[in-house]
C-alpha cells in the first residue's frame, strides 16, 4: 500500500526571495540558453525526447517512441542498442579516442587516466573475463565494490554483454549484500580484497566470503587487487581479476539490447523492510542520462566533471558513468573521504585536476561549513564554473555558504531532485537559464511533467502539499525486481494509476518553483541515503536483548537527519552505555555503519494506540525535543512523558 500520508500537506512557512541570475558570461556559453525550451517540448514531449536519442548510436531505429500502459511504460519500442557502445566505443573509434574518459585520485595520492581507447581496451578485456566465467546475456552481476576504476568498467563490462549488473553500496554489510543477492540470484560477484579509507584499508572481501555463506548462485567471485592482497580464498570459485584480465583478448562485440532490455537492478530500502530492487532498462535511461547530464551540468568537451557519488548508489551509476561518459566527457573518481589527511581535500583535488563542475550533497556541504572557510580559503578553485547539489533538498543557509565559499559568487548552482526509481534528474535549474534560489530545485526539467497535489489529487498551484509527477519519462523504473504488485502499490496507487507518487513532499511559489520538503513516510535519509526504518529496527530486534523498538528520523545539521532508536529491552536485562555501544554496533553488523543510530532510548513501553499501532510521531517529538500534543489515544499516556524525560537525561 502506499505509505501513510494523513499528515503530509506541508505548511508553507519558509519563504525565500533572495534571486541569483546566471551572468551574462554564462549565458553566452551555455548548451541551453533559450527559455522557450519549455514552451517547445510542452507542445510534444516525445518528439524532444526523441531529439536526444538521435544524438546517440542504435543498431536499429524505433518503430514508436512511447507506449503507455499506466502504470506500465516502454520507451523508443522496437529499438536495439548497447550502453557501453554509447559510452565508450563512439567515443574511442572516434576523435575523442585520446581524451581522458576516467581521471583516478586514490585515498594515498595514487593517480590513474584512462583514456576513452585505453576504457574500450579495459571494458573489452573485463567483458571477456566475464564470459569466460560463463556469464550471458540476462546474468545478473553483484558489483561491491570501492570507488577505483574497475568499479565503473565492471558497469561497463556487463552492459557490453548484456548482463544485468546490481552494485551494492561497499558500506553495506554481509546481511544486506546476501539479501540483494539472493533477491535477484546472482550469478557472480565483483569485489575487491579492499579500499583505502581514512588511512588504512578496510577489508571487502571478508564480508563477500561472509554472504556467500547463505547465497548458493554465485558461482564465481572477481577479485581485485586494491589492498594487500592477503585475503582468504576459495579455490576454484574465487579469481584474482589481473591474472583473468592480462590472458583476455581485447576485443568483444558488444551486445545489441531491445531498448526495454534491463541494463541493471539497484535496491533501495522500503517501509516494509525488505530493500526494493528497482530496474532500470536500456534504450530510456540513456536517453535520460545523457540529456540531463549534457544540459544540467552544460557540459563541455574541456570539462573535468566531479560527483562526489559513490557508485554503490543511483547518482554514481547515472552521473559517474553512464550520463557524462554518453557526453564523451572527462570524469573524476575519487576513492576516499573529504578530511583525510586533512579537511581540505577536496579543495586540493579540485586545484590539483582543474575540476570545472563539482557535483556533491548537502550533508557534505554542511559539513564543510562545520570545518571552516580556511580549508577552500587556501586552495585555488578558480577551476570551477558549475557547482551542482544532490541526494536531498539543501537547505538555504548551506546554499549560500556554498555559492559564495565554493563558487566565489560566480558559479551557478544546479540543485537536483531526482531519486533512484527515476533514473536521472527530473526536477532542477538549468544553468544558462534559470534564475535561482537558495534551497529551491525550481523547475522540472524539459519533458518533465511535476504537479503539487493533495490527498484526493486536486492541483495545489501555490503551497504546499504532494509531489506528483504525472506523466512517464525515459528514465523511469520498469518495476520491482520479481514483485510488479509492490510496484504498482507503492508508487501510483496513492491517485490514478498515471501517477507517480515519489514519497516526498514539496511546495511551489508563485514563480512556479518547486521547493522540495522531504519524505512523507517512514524512510529516512541519513547523509543522502534513504533507509527504511523497518530495516533498522529489525536489526535492533535481531539481538537477543531486544523486546522491540521504534526507530524515526531527527534533524541533524550536518546528516540532514540523523536515526534515532527507542529500544524496549527484554526482563532481567539492564540499560546501560555499554549497552547502547553494544546495539549500535550490532546494527552497523547487521545492515551496515550508515543506519547506526545517532541515539539509543531505552524505554520500559513504546507509546501505542489502543490497536497496538507505534504512535511515531510522538517518538519524533521526542526525539527533536518538541512539545507532544495530544496523548489522549495512547494506552498509557504517562510513557510518553517518561520518555520525554529518559531522553532529555541523555
Amino acid at each position: 500500500m502506499s505509505p501513510d500520508t494523513s499528515s503530509s500537506m506541508m505548511d508553507d512557512l519558509l519563504h525565500e526571495t533572495r534571486v541569483f541570475e546566471p551572468s551574462d558570461e554564462f549565458k553566452a556559453q551555455a548548451n541551453i540558453n533559450d527559455p522557450a525550451i519549455y514552451e517547445k517540448e510542452l507542445a510534444d514531449p516525445e518528439a524532444f525526447w526523441a531529439g536526444f536519442a538521435e544524438e546517440l548510436d542504435w543498431n536499429k531505429k524505433w518503430d514508436r517512441v512511447l507506449q503507455w500502459d499506466p502504470p506500465h511504460a516502454k520507451w523508443f519500442v522496437g529499438a536495439r542498442m548497447n550502453a557501453c557502445y554509447n559510452c565508450v566505443d563512439r567515443h574511442a573509434d572516434g576523435a575523442l579516442g585520446d581524451k581522458i574518459a576516467i581521471l583516478f585520485e586514490g585515498e594515498p595520492g595514487d593517480t590513474l587516466t584512462l583514456t576513452y581507447k585505453e576504457l574500450k581496451r579495459e571494458v573489452c578485456k573485463a567483458a571477456n573475463v566475464l564470459k569466460k566465467l560463463g556469464v550471458v546475456k540476462g546474468d545478473r552481476i553483484a558489483i561491491y565494490m570501492p570507488m577505483i576504476p574497475e568499479a565503473a568498467i565492471a558497469m561497463l563490462a556487463c552492459a557490453r554483454i548484456g548482463a544485468v549488473h546490481s552494485v551494492v553500496f561497499g558500506g553495506f554489510s554481509a546481511d544486506s549484500l546476501s539479501d540483494r543477492i539472493n533477491d535477484q540470484q546472482a550469478k557472480l560477484v565483483i569485489t575487491a580484497d579492499g579500499g583505502y579509507r581514512r588511512g588504512s584499508i578496510f577489508a571487502l572481501k571478508p564480508t563477500v566470503d561472509q554472504a556467500l555463506g547463505v547465497s548458493p548462485s554465485i558461482e564465481n567471485v572477481l577479485v581485485v587487487r586494491r589492498g594487500e592482497g592477503d585475503c582468504a580464498w576459495t579455490d576454484g570459485r574465487d579469481h584474482w581479476w589481473h591474472e583473468l584480465m592480462a590472458e583476455a583478448r581485447d576485443e568483444c562485440e558488444p551486445e545489441w539490447c531491445d531498448s526495454e532490455d534491463m541494463l541493471f537492478v539497484l535496491y533501495t530500502s522500503g517501509t516494509t523492510g525488505k530493500p526494493k530492487g528497482i530496474v532500470h532498462t536500456t534504450g530510456g535511461y540513456m536517453v535520460h542520462a545523457y540529456a540531463t547530464s549534457k544540459w544540467v551540468f552544460d557540459l563541455k568537451d574541456s570539462d573535468i566533471f566531479w560527483c562526489t557519488a559513490d557508485v554503490g548508489w543511483i547518482t554514481g551509476h547515472s552521473y559517474i558513468v553512464y550520463g557524462p561518459l554518453a557526453n564523451g566527457a572527462t570524469v573524476l573518481m575519487y576513492e576516499g573521504v573529504p578530511n583525510h589527511p586533512e579537511q581540505d581535500r577536496f579543495w586540493r583535488i579540485i586545484e590539483k585536476h582543474k575540476v570545472t563542475v563539482f557535483y556533491t550533497a548537502p550533508t557534505a556541504i554542511r559539513s564543510f561549513m562545520r570545518w571552516g572557510e580556511k580549508w577552500p580559503d587556501g586552495c585555488d578553485l578558480s577551476s570551477l564554473r558549475l557547482l551542482g547539489s544532490v541526494g536531498e533538498p539543501i537547505n538555504p543557509e548551506a546554499w549560500i555558504w556554498y555559492h559564495e565559499n565554493i563558487g566565489k559568487k560566480r558559479c551557478p548552482i544546479v540543485d537536483t531532485w531526482w531519486q533512484t526509481e527515476t533514473g536521472g534528474i527530473m526536477i532542477t535549474p538549468l544553468p544558462g537559464i534559470t534564475a535561482t534560489k537558495p534551497g529551491l530545485a525550481t523547475r522540472p526539467f524539459p519533458g518533465i511533467a511535476a504537479e503539487i497535489l493533495n490527498e484526493t489529487g486536486e492541483k495545489i498551484g501555490v503551497g504546499g502539499g504532494l509531489l506528483a509527477i504525472t506523466s512517464p519519462w525515459p528514465g523511469m523504473l520498469r518495476g520491482i525486481y520479481g514483485d510488479m504488485d509492490r510496484y504498482v502499490d507503492t508508487y501510483w496507487s496513492k491517485w490514478d494509476k498515471g501517477t507517480y507518487f515519489p514519497g516526498d513532499g514539496a511546495k511551489r511559489d508563485a514563480q512556479g518553483y518547486f521547493w522540495i520538503l522531504g519524505r512523507v513516510d517512514d524512510v529516512l535519509n541519513v547523509s543522502g541515503h534513504r533507509i527504511g526504518t523497518m530495516e533498522v529496527e529489525g536489526a535492533l530486534v535481531d539481538h537477543h536483548e531486544v523486546a522491540e523498538s521504534a526507530v524515526v528520523g531527527k534533524k541533524h545539521e550536518v546528516k540532514g537527519q540523523a536515526v534515532a532508536a527507542f529500544v524496549t529491552l527484554k526482563e532481567g536485562i539492564e540499560a546501560s552505555l555499554e549497552k547502547e555501544t553494544e546495539l549500535r554496533n550490532h546494527v552497523a553488523k547487521k545492515i551496515g555503519a550508515i543506519a547506526k543510530p545517532d541515539s539509543i532510548i531505552f524505554t520500559a513501553e513504546l507509546p501505542k494506540t489502543r490497536s497496538g499501532k507505534i504512535m511515531r510521531r510522538l517518538l519524533r517529538d521526542v526525539a527533536e525535543g518538541r512539545a507532544l500534543g495530544d496523548t489522549t489515544t495512547l494506552t498509557d499516556p504517562a510513557v510518553v512523558d517518561q520518555l520525554k524525560e529518559k531522553y532529555k537525561d541523555d
